[in-house]
């Protein structure tokens, strides 16, 4: 079978979205990250990365005797469905993003194995600095219930708008 090269097509057209800048953000702008319910293959796969081995993540006997109704997840199990990454905001800031520099979460109630989260970003602040300015972001994960079981925030870097494409 022979190659066909597609003239038009362009690798680095391929993108998800837009690139914004500093400038472009607003406070009050939400982004969801996908909600994901936690089986027991997540709990595996954050075991094998954190290499926690308490027997409240992974005992589902040991945590019914302590009179949870099932394994108990990690609260960084829960904390890493905020990671930006897991959504559409380092998209957004494709051209822009330099990094997150801050990151801090509140643990509010248990997230069980089988519970389905879902993680939310929201622009809370917004920092100017000479050239790159700090997106301030609420991070919250809801249950399938409706409760908020993690609160927390993350600061990003972002680079403000490049000089001569400011017309």
């Amino acid at each position: 079978m022979s190659k066909q090269v597609d003239p038009e097509f362009d690798p680095t057209q391929h993108v998800l979205s837009e690139s914004h800048y500093f400038e472009d953000m607003k406070v009050g702008q939400r982004f969801n990250n996908p909600s994901r319910t936690l089986g027991d293959a997540n709990f595996a796969a954050f075991q094998l990365a954190s290499g926690d081995n308490h027997p409240i993540h992974y005992d589902v006997e040991y945590c019914r005797r302590k009179g949870h109704r099932d394994m108990v997840a990690h609260g960084f199990q829960v904390a890493i469905q905020t990671a930006p990454g897991a959504g559409m905001l380092p998209h957004v800031l494709e051209d822009s993003l330099i990094g997150l520099i801050e990151q801090s979460s509140k643990f509010l109630k248990p997230v069980y194995c089988g519970d389905t989260v879902y993680p939310a970003l929201e622009i809370v602040d917004l920092t100017p600095g000479t050239t790159t300015g700090v997106i301030h972001l609420r991070t919250t994960v809801h249950n399938q219930n409706g409760e908020l079981v993690l609160e927390g925030e993350q600061k990003m870097l972002v680079r403000k708008r490049p000089q001569e494409e400011n017309v």
